[in-house]
């Protein structure tokens, strides 16, 4: 580690970031194609997200939620001070970072759970099995319900990706590369 950069991801928050990059993409490409393949991706994005929740009370300073979760208040101020190119920079997540790292841990576990939800109405399997036998309306009900979410998860992807050129940009530091390594200049 060079004297100017500081550890700032850890190597589970980089191992999490990735890992749901792969299981995200390869649930969302491979819908009703590949079920067994969709449904097993799609529970271990379920077991990502929840590790991720346990890691943001327990894991290191950057990765708790008490270090990136800010007020509406403070989210608004940094985007109104980012389009004017004149946003503070954060080591960690900065305000609009950290809303979206929690409307997408929100998104994708609407997302899993109204998956594993609609396999037990459909198919009469997994965890919630037990609703095998509901209303037709219920299971198509989740299906649209899943598919919006996981849509809205790739809305919220392109936008975070956005988000991560602007700051990369804005503060001349490479966000991709400190995802891979964990550092950022000190």
């Amino acid at each position: 580690m060079e004297q100017n950069e500081v550890r700032v991801w850890d190597p589970f928050v980089r191992i999490f970031h990735w890992s749901l990059v792969l299981t995200f993409t390869v649930a969302y490409l491979t819908g009703e194609e590949l079920e067994f393949l969709h449904n097993n991706t799609g529970y271990a994005v379920l077991g990502l997200v929840v590790l991720r929740i346990v890691w943001g009370f327990i894991g290191p300073r950057y990765a708790r939620f008490r270090d990136f979760v800010y007020s509406p208040a403070e989210v608004r101020g940094f985007l109104r001070d980012t389009l004017g190119q004149r946003a503070r920079r954060y080591l960690g997540h900065n305000p609009a970072g950290g809303a979206m790292i929690v409307v997408m841990l929100l998104s994708l576990l609407a997302t899993t759970v109204t998956g594993i939800a609609y396999l037990g109405i459909e198919d009469g399997t997994g965890p919630l099995a037990m609703l095998a036998g509901s209303p037709e309306w219920a299971g198509e009900m989740l299906e649209e319900i899943h598919e919006f979410f996981a849509n809205l998860m790739v809305l919220l992807v392109v936008v975070h990706i956005i988000g991560v050129i602007v700051e990369s940009r804005l503060h001349h530091e490479n966000l991709v590369k400190a995802m891979f390594n964990g550092r950022k200049r000190a």
